[in-house]
């Protein structure tokens, strides 16, 4: 680093741009067999998700996600990202998930979808952060608290 002697010289090293005010540049990251990777986490759910180019398969499980998440509402949430960016029929998804409930669940194979997505086609990332797709729900069960019912809730009082 060069010495500064005077305010002169104080301005015009205060010009030069630093190499962190660029943006991050996002590149494609494939594995061996061209699938992009991706772990998604929803509650006390973590699912890996592999995407690859295909017809549209989405394999959950070892199972087909209809037959798997029964409910329209979790097929979906599972489907969102793959809608948001116009892909439908374009890739085949392999997810495998486990922990929490179904709700979680889904939602953990919707952020991996989403991020694999991403690491596939970086161009999609804009559409994905604009819909929340690629946020982390942080939300989890508040752990029960002792001489409590559950997390709040207290006994039942009784004043005699």
């Amino acid at each position: 680093m060069s010495q500064l002697s005077s305010l002169e010289d104080l301005g015009t090293a205060a010009n030069v741009p630093s190499p962190q005010a660029e943006a991050p540049v996002h590149v494609q990251k494939l594995d061996k067999f061209g699938r992009a990777y991706a772990t998604g986490k929803r509650k006390d759910a973590v699912a890996r998700v592999w995407v690859k180019p295909g017809s549209g398969k989405i394999i959950v499980n070892d199972k087909d996600y209809t037959a798997y998440f029964a409910r329209p509402v979790l097929q979906m949430v599972l489907r969102q990202p793959i809608v948001a960016t116009s892909r439908d029929g374009q890739f085949d998804v392999i997810a495998t998930v486990a922990g929490g409930g179904l709700s979680g669940q889904a939602g953990a194979v919707r952020h991996g979808i989403s991020k694999a997505l991403t690491y596939y086609e970086p161009g999609l990332r804009a559409v994905l952060k604009k819909g929340g797709f690629l946020t982390r729900d942080s939300r989890t069960v508040e752990r029960k608290k002792y001489g409590k019912a559950k997390a709040r809730r207290s006994f039942q009082f009784s004043k005699r």
